[in-house]
């Protein structure tokens, strides 16, 4: 399966950035590349490159209703997202998302045929008090209890450590094995067909570390954030997720 490389904007962006960086994004072929944006944005994402695919951060657990200020995954799909980031840490630590509804929110995606991006991952307190797989295993055990083994194996998963995101610091090679193929395994040890499921690193990913990570067992792509909004960093991200092997 070719590795996906995924960029999160976050909450930034403007129609004339915006404009800019999409003029200057070339589908890499062997990679699959997408984007996530923010809601405002995803009317301008119809004008795009040819093959990138589209994505949104955040979308609602509720199909219709009195929800001010949600957004449906009905609504996403009639923008033709195929990607929808679900459970990222800054949506559990500064939103109070939590695991069962980050789980409800990926069932939502996948109803309306899109792709949930389920983010997992530890803070820094965490890994050092040696919590990483049980607290990863305790997030995963969320969705599969609502989405089920089967629709399980047709989601994507990306690994963030949380201490990781926006500090300029990354797992090292060695640390992202291991969490990688502890992921991996967990799934098979709750009857998921592992192989289905590609699994994202997201923390920190620049040009000069992209090769290294993406050379790592069970790597198949990248959650990027700051790097996404430099078209010359995206691409050449892109590009080492497409050279790896």
């Amino acid at each position: 399966m070719l590795r996906l490389v995924a960029g999160n904007w976050k909450m930034n962006g403007s129609l004339a950035a915006n404009r800019a960086l999409l003029d200057q994004l070339v589908v890499v072929p062997g990679v699959e590349m997408a984007v996530c944006v923010p809601y405002p944005y995803l009317a301008q994402l119809q004008d795009r490159p040819s093959g990138l695919q589209l994505g949104a951060q955040d979308v609602s657990e509720h199909g219709a209703g009195a929800y001010t200020g949600e957004v449906s995954a009905a609504m996403l799909g009639e923008f033709g997202c195929r990607y929808v980031i679900v459970g990222h840490s800054e949506r559990r630590a500064l939103f109070g998302e939590a695991d069962l509804v980050v789980g409800r929110k990926a069932r939502a995606a996948q109803a309306a045929g899109m792709v949930p991006i389920v983010c997992v991952g530890e803070t820094l307190d965490e890994r050092d008090g040696g919590q990483v797989m049980a607290v990863i295993g305790r997030q995963l055990a969320a969705v599969l209890d609502v989405v089920g083994v089967e629709a399980m194996a047709a989601l994507v998963l990306a690994y963030e450590p949380v201490w990781a995101i926006g500090t300029g610091r990354s797992a090292t090679a060695g640390q992202v094995a291991e969490v990688h193929g502890g992921i991996r395994a967990w799934l098979r040890a709750q009857g998921v067909d592992a192989r289905r499921v590609r699994i994202l690193y997201g923390g920190s990913v620049k040009p000069d570390n992209a090769a290294a990570i993406f050379a790592v067992a069970d790597v198949d792509g990248g959650l990027i954030g700051g790097a996404s909004l430099v078209a010359e960093d995206f691409m050449a991200i892109c590009r080492a997720a497409a050279d790896a092997v």
